[in-house]
This record gives structure tokens, sequence and C-alpha cells, in this order.
């Protein structure tokens, strides 16, 4: 029996290309394999459903389909050669909301992958055309930024790992080669924006990093080492005597990695909040009282 791809998505001969875009997400959704384990008709209705997409969803494949119905692909096959059906192979290790921050809901998944396709970024297919070109975004830690990280991305039909260099920046676009949609000719792309979710501890400008850093007020008066947190593990670092409230400290080479360029770092800006004690006990406030008596002395005689 032919196959109807109109009806395998549920929409009239004549439906407009969102409608078969609407109707095929909300199916794919539905019969996506992850969400049936184990169960072989909803990964056979998953494989159908993608099939009869990528013949609606591209205008001139549409047009041989109406015309000579399921065996369009093999027209002038003398030609051009006959396009065999869609081959879906897919590996599903792990829940996809791990990566794109939801509980199961792969809606939003497609719902990201077909984002602004209808921008600049979209490409126009035709009978020897490039499939249109995908985007989408995910979110990384800071931490991850600074030591690079690895994402596991599902797709409609698979399963695909991006790896992060070192140094990722907020609105880095990754560009995953053939991964967009399927056309006439060779595939579109995937392009994936990165967006690094903002860290109390620090503020980022370029590849430097600047943290606050509390100071009690003895070790700003006589110097000493402090120890404090950073991205790649404790670090130690110097105070100066006399160091002031809000003094900049450059330690260098222990900002960000720069992205792409392997042993290459900005520097880490830290400023000083002296503390000053509170709570202090009569016997510890005449101590200052005659530290202060002492200083106003010394400012006399000179």
């Amino acid at each position: 029996m032919a196959r109807d791809y109109y009806s395998i998505l549920g929409v009239n001969k004549d439906a407009k290309p969102e409608e078969i875009k609407k109707a095929y997400r909300k199916l794919a959704v539905k019969y996506h394999p992850d969400k049936n384990p184990g169960k072989k008709e909803a990964e056979e209705k998953f494989k159908e459903i993608n099939e009869a997409y990528e013949v609606l969803s591209d205008a001139e494949k549409r047009k041989k389909y109406d015309q000579y119905g399921e065996h369009w692909n093999r027209v002038d096959e003398t030609k051009q050669g006959a396009r065999p059906q869609g081959n879906y192979e897919y590996q599903f290790e792990g829940d996809a909301s791990e990566f794109f921050g939801q509980s199961g809901d792969f809606s939003d998944i497609f719902e990201r992958l077909f984002r602004n396709q209808s921008s600049t970024g979209r490409r126009p297919t035709g009978a020897r055309g490039r499939g249109q070109d995908l985007q989408s975004e995910f979110s990384i830690s800071l931490e991850e930024a600074y030591n690079g990280t690895t994402k596991i991305i599902e797709l409609p039909h698979e399963k695909i790992r991006i790896k992060l260099k070192p140094g990722s920046y907020d609105g880095l676009t990754i560009r995953v080669p053939g991964k967009g949609e399927p056309g006439a000719g060779k595939p579109g792309d995937l392009y994936l924006r990165i967006h690094v979710m903002p860290n109390p501890a620090y503020q980022r400008d370029g590849d430097n990093l600047f943290q606050k850093v509390p100071v009690d007020l003895f070790t700003a008066i006589l110097g000493g080492e402090k120890e404090i947190n950073h991205l790649s593990g404790r670090l130690k670092i110097k105070i100066p005597a006399g160091s002031q409230n809000g003094k900049i400290l450059r330690v260098k080479g222990k900002g960000m990695p720069a992205y792409d360029k392997p042993g290459k770092f900005g520097d880490l800006l830290l400023e000083l909040q002296v503390m000053v004690p509170e709570n202090l006990t009569e016997e510890q406030k005449e101590l200052f009282r005659q530290l202060q008596s002492s200083f106003n002395k010394s400012r006399s005689f000179a």
C-alpha cells in the first residue's frame, strides 16, 4: 500500500509549509524514541514522520511527490540518479534535559532547533540546493567555560557530541556541518550559540577576571598572605602592607584562557575589601585609642 505523506503528518494536501512544520514537530515529540523506550511501533512511526517531513518540507520534492506519488524520487533516475529514502540512525544515552535544562519536555528542543529559520540564517532549497541551516543555543557555567566541557545534544534523528575548548565566551557560535535540515543536495549546518551563565563570585571582561576579596584590617595594615577560591582551585596571594580599601591587585595569567589560543590567559584582578572589626571589647577599643593617640603625636611632631 502506497504511503501518503500528508496522512502520516495529518495535514491536507493544500497545507501551508508552517502547518506541515507544526504537525511534524508535534508528532516527532509524541513518537520520539526517548519518550517511547523499547516500543518498536513508535520507532517505526518516528521514521515515517521524518521521511514524510523530509519530502513535504522541501518545495521541489513536494512538487514531485504531488505529481508522481511515493516513487517521486525515481523519476529521471537515469539522468541524475535515484535518491535513496532517508536512513534515520540515532543513539539515545541519558536524558536530553541534562543539556537543555528541561524536565523531559522535548518540545523545547524542537522549538530551539527551528527558531529563526525565517531569518537570514535560513538558506533556500532547490532541486540541487543544500538544506536549511538550523540555529539553537545552550548555556554553560563559567567553570565549564574556564576548563572546557563536552555536551551531548539530542537532534530529531541522532545524538551528537559537542566539545568546547577552554575559554568559551558568551555569544560564541559553533558551526556543526551537515547537521541542519536535509536538502536536495547537501544538508544544511547547525549553528549553536553559547551563553555563559553569570557567576556571582566573578565578573568577566574579555579574558580578564575581576574578583572581590575580603581582607581583615590587620593583614591590610601589616601585609601577609591569603588563600582565595579560583576557577582552577585554591590560589595563594600576597597582600602588600598598607593596602587601602578598594586597592586592585593584578595577578598575571590567572584570568580566563584565551579561546582557541592554547597557553594564553588573561589576568585576575582582585579588589581588596578591608573588613573593619566589629563588636570590640573595651580592652580592644582602648588599644585602638592608644594607637590613635600615637599617630596623632607623630603627626604633631612632623
